[in-house]
């Protein structure tokens, strides 16, 4: 019998990483399509670190910050009582740096794709940078939403090296659907384990199906 348990820990996970990154990065990733700042590939380059990093160094790092010794870590248990190591909270945490290139790059293009003339009408026309940013550009980069946000949580239900690294495997706490298939290899039960990753590739290609669909008929839309 299928445990869900599991898929539903990492739906979890990736919808909450999704919706906390998209409000964190979408301010960040208009001001980095819109500045001039000499530091501007300083920003990039620490954004996209953890594409290049291997899991085991990203891991290590989000586990020295979130420790009881460090700042944040000590911060968080003495104020809030929350423990961030093997815990949801931290799982979150650390899926929000292990994903966040996957949702700020996407949204960078997107609005350095806009039309200029555009923006400027808007704030001609008396609109705000948050109105302009809320009702101008996101409206007209849907294809870079639609990658950012599906490709996040597709990315996040997906990890591996750094979840097991900051949350163990904790029944209905941290054992996400990747860590129960890394479990069933080691102990051998790979029928079980064919039938979980089965799943994670038939959700993994319908995501970027949906992904490229999406993308392409905006782009006929576009043509027309």
């Amino acid at each position: 019998m299928i445990e869900l348990s599991p898929f539903i820990l990492s739906f979890k996970l990736a919808g909450l990483t999704t919706v906390l990154l998209f409000s964190l990065c979408v301010p960040f990733a208009w001001w980095m399509s819109q500045t001039e700042s000499k530091s501007k590939p300083i920003f990039e380059a620490i954004t996209a670190l953890p594409i290049v990093l291997p899991p085991s160094v990203l891991g290590f790092y989000i586990l020295v910050l979130l420790s009881p010794q460090s700042a944040i870590g000590g911060f968080f248990e003495e104020i809030f009582g929350i423990k961030l190591l093997f815990s949801f909270t931290g799982l979150v945490v650390a899926s929000c740096f292990y994903s966040l290139p996957f949702m700020i790059q996407p949204l960078q293009n997107g609005f350095e794709s806009l039309n200029k003339y555009m923006l400027e009408a808007s704030y001609l026309a008396g609109k705000s940078t948050i109105q302009t940013i809320w009702y101008v550009a996101l409206p007209n980069m849907k294809p870079a939403l639609m990658t950012a946000v599906i490709i996040t949580f597709a990315h996040t239900v997906g990890e591996f090296g750094v979840v097991l690294m900051i949350g163990g495997s904790i029944p209905y706490e941290t054992r996400v659907a990747s860590v129960a298939i890394y479990e069933m290899v080691e102990m051998m039960e790979y029928d079980k384990a064919h039938i979980y990753s089965a799943i994670m590739v038939a959700m993994s290609f319908v995501v970027l199906l949906s992904v490229y669909i999406f993308n392409h008929k905006q782009k006929k839309i576009g043509i027309i």
